[in-house]
């Protein structure tokens, strides 16, 4: 093998989320993913590997000359067989989070759209953030895919030897089989940051080694859209030089550059693997809770650095994706209204329309948060909302108004699912009675898309007088002056509590109270009934104790999706100087309508999140709170529903 040119399949995958914004989409093009493809395209290290998602290639077909340059580029490498084109789910979902019907049509949406448009026949897939579960093989091998790129890091877990990762493994499932391609973890961390001479000598070395192939795979991104990258690829000529030092070995006949496809051919198989559910290092630690998080971060450093990348570090992992629907109940809610309208579509005969946008809100950035800002991001939840209002929109064209006991978020407590043919909200019986999503098909707009302040794992102290101490307990972790503000309870409409008379409105803004009482975690009774124009929920929520602090609260839905709620209590239960205060998180502002009368106090909600250029603080919706003396024993209160945004 010493003899014989190491093969190497390089694969660069680009990919820009539903809902971001369209400069977003311009800038990447016309700054990284064109000068990348175009300079690859004149050296000698072709044939290369590519993976468009499809909302580039919606936004491509869309935007003019800039976008049919970059496809008509790829359009002649395609014809003159310098690039292989990977499928995968069209709108990038994490194909695990899918039903196998969604996760088929995705695959089939994406390979009907290369053939449509290159003449193209793809026999491999980009994985989404290299999320593997064993079912997955079954699956991919019945979309019609020969060969999928999983991390090395998959097979390391399962105790593979790294120096046996060099070359295509089979899987199956349901004895239905596929090849998978471990992508080399250390060429991932070393293109594009180090030398080019770096890399010509660990390519040398795995063809010393008597290796047939190397694999890379990673963010095109890395190559000019992260932050500091392009002026290191293009500015320092970093690209030319990489592309020129391997364009030596392939004229010395040590490297050919092949696709997966040839290699799958051309290589022997190293046998059978069955991985575990896993995904690459970094996302399954930000999977953890955030004490986990720190736990694991402190027994890699006590383990130390190289035992940690040696075989006994290969063992210590983080979590698994599907983690972060229970780390964070916003993106559970998304996911399981998803889940929900892509069943109801295929009752009602999938129409194509409803369909597409199901698949839109399919898209796994706004599910996850780790480096980027992903579901921290308010414009890509947004997004998200609004697909899935399309799509039940035209589920519930014309339908009456009614509701659904369900346990529509798979935590073990019934919802009551409210629903017309204008709108579709969840109450919450468990929680107080509150309302976790409240839908306006009109709008394209869940009120509720708000996200609860919690603490993060990187949100980090930096003892005074110690800066550049080592007091970080996470990678990467970005040292705060003081820690942001967290919400004791989960954010929704109509939190209801009592409010000692002394709180300020700066201390209830920042959180910094005890209240006299929440009923936030208190389970409602509830009686629901059914009129032609309303629902009306009738709900008793009772202390745990015989302190005599029951509310009774009653919310009316009417049929285009207003809301009354009317609240009884026992004045006699609160101290004389307190407060009935139900705060309403909305994603927009909105007016009320009080009686009697009431002060409202509203605030941003604002959060600290990570992002590749640091920690940003975001503003993720509007506080609003009518306050009403104890002493009244009763109030209402009615948001008015917003005609245009």
């Amino acid at each position: 093998m010493t003899g014989r040119p190491l093969r190497y399949a390089f694969a660069a995958h680009v990919h820009q989320p539903v809902g971001n914004f369209s400069h977003i989409f311009e800038d990447h093009v016309r700054d990284v993913y064109l000068p990348f493809l175009t300079h690859m395209a004149e050296s000698e290290l072709l044939p290369i590997s590519l993976h468009v998602s499809g909302p580039i290639f919606e936004w491509l077909e869309e935007n003019g000359s800039i976008g049919h340059e970059y496809l008509d580029l790829i359009g002649r490498l395609v014809a003159n067989h310098r690039l292989e084109l990977l499928a995968g789910g069209f709108y990038e979902p994490v194909l695990v989070s899918l039903p196998p019907e969604d996760r088929a049509e995705q695959i089939l949406w994406m390979r009907e759209y290369l053939e449509r448009r290159f003449g193209y026949q793809a026999q491999g897939l980009w994985l989404t953030e290299r999320v593997w579960e064993p079912c997955l093989a079954a699956d991919l091998a019945e979309a019609g895919m020969s060969f999928a790129l999983v991390d090395d890091r998959h097979f390391l877990v399962n105790g593979f030897e790294r120096d046996r990762l060099h070359a295509p493994y089979r899987t199956e499932a349901d004895g239905r089989p596929i090849a998978l391609f471990p992508i080399d973890e250390k060429l991932r961390y070393m293109i594009p940051f180090r030398p080019p001479r770096e890399i010509v000598d660990y390519l040398a070395g795995l063809r010393t080694d008597g290796q047939p192939m190397a694999v890379f795979g990673d963010d095109g991104e890395k190559f000019g859209g992260w932050p500091g990258t392009r002026r290191w690829v293009y500015g320092k000529d970093w690209l030319g030089r990489y592309t020129r030092a391997l364009a030596g070995m392939v004229q010395d006949g040590e490297l050919m550059p092949t696709t997966f496809a040839e290699a799958l051919r051309e290589v022997p198989s190293a046998g059978l693997a069955y991985l575990p559910s896993a995904s690459y290092r970094e996302m399954e630690g930000w999977s953890l809770f955030p004490v986990a998080t720190r736990r694991l971060a402190r027994l890699e450093r006590d383990l130390g650095e190289e035992r940690m990348s040696g075989p006994d570090g290969r063992l210590v992992r983080g979590g698994h994706w599907r983690n972060f629907l229970a780390k964070y109940p916003e993106s559970n809610r998304m996911h399981k209204k998803m889940l929900a309208l892509s069943r109801l579509c295929r009752e009602r005969g999938d129409p194509p329309e409803a369909r597409r946008a199901i698949a839109r809100a399919q898209c796994n950035d706004p599910y996850w948060h780790g480096v980027f800002g992903g579901l921290y991001l308010p414009h890509l939840r947004h997004a998200t909302w609004r697909n899935l209002a399309l799509a039940e929109r035209d589920l519930r064209a014309g339908e009456e108004l009614t509701f659904e006991v369900v346990d529509f978020d798979a935590d073990g407590h019934p919802e009551i699912w409210i629903h017309s043919s204008a709108f579709s909200a969840i109450v919450s019986p468990a929680h107080g009675g509150v309302v976790e999503e409240h839908t306006l098909f009109n709008l394209g707009v869940n009120c509720v898309d708000v996200l609860t302040r919690r603490r993060e794992a990187y949100h980090i102290v930096e003892p005074p007088g110690e800066a550049g101490a080592d007091s970080q307990d996470v990678e990467d972790a970005l040292l705060l002056s003081t820690l942001p503000p967290v919400d004791a309870e989960a954010r929704a409409l109509f939190v209801d509590r009592v409010l000692p008379g002394d709180l300020t409105r700066r201390q209830y803004a920042g959180g910094a109270y005890e209240p006299v009482f929440s009923w936030a975690a208190t389970a409602a009774h509830v009686d629901a009934r059914s009129a032609q124009e309303h629902v009306t929920l009738v709900m008793r929520l009772e202390a745990d104790d015989d302190s005599g602090m029951w509310l009774e609260k009653e919310m009316e839905f009417q049929r285009q999706g207003g809301v009354v709620v009317t609240y009884r209590w026992d004045p006699d239960a609160f101290p004389s100087f307190s407060f009935f205060a139900p705060e309403l998180s909305v994603a927009h502002d909105v007016e009320l309508q009080c009686e009697p009368e009431a002060e409202i106090w509203k605030y941003p909600i604002t959060t600290v999140g990570r992002s590749e250029t640091g920690l940003e603080e975001t503003v993720q919706g509007i506080s609003v709170t009518p306050r009403w003396s104890t002493s009244l024993g009763e109030a209402r209160v009615r948001p008015l529903l917003p005609c245009k945004l």
